[in-house]
């Protein structure tokens, strides 16, 4: 899984960096993105924030991209505790 967050002060920039990122992954949180961890995937997202949003950044601005681990330990409350749960319908 890879997790990335954002912090962008303009509108119209955080928008469209919100929708480039939505392709990839889904919103766990406002500002906070999951996607299923894959090198190619990855590999894009960093290329595009180089060479795309990078240069469009102020010092105000920032991205962290988390790549975790099949080991990692991840816990969940709330909402969010039931993203990764198994549901199964009998019809």
């Amino acid at each position: 899984m890879i997790l990335i967050s954002y912090d962008i002060k303009d509108d119209k920039l955080r928008n469209k960096f919100s929708k480039y990122i939505k392709k990839y992954g889904y919103r766990v949180q406002y500002s906070v993105f999951e996607i299923t961890n894959s090198k190619r995937i990855l590999s894009n997202i960093m290329c595009e924030i180089s060479d795309i949003y990078e240069k469009k950044f102020d010092q105000n601005d920032s991205v962290i991209i988390i790549e975790t681990s099949d080991n990692c330990k991840i816990t969940k409350w709330g909402y969010a505790k039931n993203d990764n749960s198994d549901i199964i319908v009998v019809g």
